[in-house]
């Protein structure tokens, strides 16, 4: 079975993490990863071939694109890309188009993907399914009523399924669309999706580094970098004022899109016990191998810490309620979890939460959630295989 899966980030890495994790579970699939962001640099398994379109971003406020090459204009780079995206689908024939958060979000590409489902519906001998791959909470929209009536327009006319990347239990799609009832065709939970820790790399990390009961590890991450500079120089300022900050390790992870300046800024604190650097690799074994981590509250980023089963400190991204409202839910199921606000980046605020957190005084029993979202996606896709 071919697939083309489309994913396009506009100011994160999250979209894209999320998207790859689902890729490499489909093993016994051709699998053929469009992106339109930034360039990120990983390496991919050899069963998916990457194909990355003219780059488009979003700034920080969400109100336009800009061409990622100064030297293409939006428009230039919108006509190279729509042509591109189109000669893919008519080249490849694929079994599978997999579009991640259209229609429900990345309204602003809708350029190349309109003409794309119009061709597959208007050449029904391709005989391609069409499915949207959808995070847990929607972002908010000013005209509720006028967007929810363009998804379901665009779901039930082009689209053979949407895959929801939660577990019910925790989050149902109707808490953020609240017209699931017009949605005619079939919704799917697969859980939730996130790698998990490699315990022999786990015990690696431990050892390398001389972690005991005594000696602890701090891992202060943003993502992808573009929103979290304020809280990783609270995390650095905090550090300095731990009393026992000889005990302790901290590696802080800019991500690849911090500005020079916050990052050069962040590096000024450097010494024995901190680390600065924009990347992880494995970054879920070395959430599993922490004692606490420090974050903003993404899909991606809660679902590491829930799968490395580990204490955190996560501040919420402002401009929206999707991570507030996530943590806010999630705070049952994960290993204890406390919500920054931003009177609790002071030097004095945090330096304590992280002293109570590493000293064990926050612990309580919590629940599982359904994290194995990439292989139930798998799963739900032979299942199309075979009928």
């Amino acid at each position: 079975m071919k697939i083309i899966i489309y994913c396009q980030h506009v100011l994160g890495v999250g979209h894209f993490f999320r998207t790859l994790e689902i890729a490499g579970a489909m093993e016994a699939c051709e699998v053929i990863l469009v992106t339109g962001g930034d360039n990120i640099d990983v390496i991919l398994p050899d069963h998916i071939r990457h194909i990355a379109l003219a780059g488009l971003m979003m700034d920080k406020n969400f109100t336009h694109l800009h061409s990622v090459d100064p030297k293409k204009s939006v428009d230039d780079v919108k006509h190279e890309r729509q042509k591109c995206l189109l000669t893919l689908i008519e080249q490849e024939k694929p079994d599978m188009f997999f579009i991640e958060l259209y229609p429900f979000g990345r309204r602003a590409f809708r350029f190349e993907l309109i003409p794309v489902l119009e061709y597959l519906k208007d050449t029904p001998e391709t005989n391609c399914k069409v499915v949207c791959s959808l995070r847990d909470i929607l972002v908010e929209k000013e005209d509720t009523t006028k967007y929810e009536t363009r998804v379901i327009e665009a779901v039930n006319k082009w689209f053979d399924a949407v895959l929801v990347h939660s577990d019910p239990k925790l989050i149902k799609l109707a808490a953020t669309f609240s017209r699931l009832d017009k949605i005619r065709i079939p919704l799917i939970y697969t859980g939730f999706v996130t790698p998990v820790p490699d315990h022999s790399k786990v015990r690696q990390i431990r050892q390398k580094l001389g972690l005991s009961a005594k000696k602890k590890l701090i891992v202060a991450s943003v993502g992808g970098g573009n929103v979290g500079a304020k809280l990783l120089k609270a995390v650095v300022h905090a550090y300095s004022d731990l009393p026992s900050k000889k005990d302790v390790i901290l590696k802080v992870y800019t991500g690849p899109y911090m500005d020079d300046e916050d990052k050069q800024y962040l590096k000024l604190f450097e010494c024995d016990g901190l680390e600065v650097k924009e990347f992880a690799e494995n970054f879920v074994s070395l959430l599993g191998a922490c004692d606490l981590s420090i974050s903003m509250a993404g899909y991606n980023t809660c679902m590491n810490i829930v799968a490395a089963d580990v204490p955190s400190l996560v501040w919420p991204f402002s401009q929206n309620r999707e991570q507030r409202a996530r943590a806010q839910k999630i705070i049952r199921y994960a290993a204890p979890m406390t919500i920054l606000d931003n009177q609790d980046l002071t030097s004095d605020k945090l330096s304590q939460l992280i002293q109570a957190n590493l000293s064990g005084q926050t612990k309580k029993p919590h629940m599982k959630l359904d994290i194995n979202g990439a292989f139930n996606t798998m799963e739900w896709i032979k299942e199309q295989i075979n009928h």
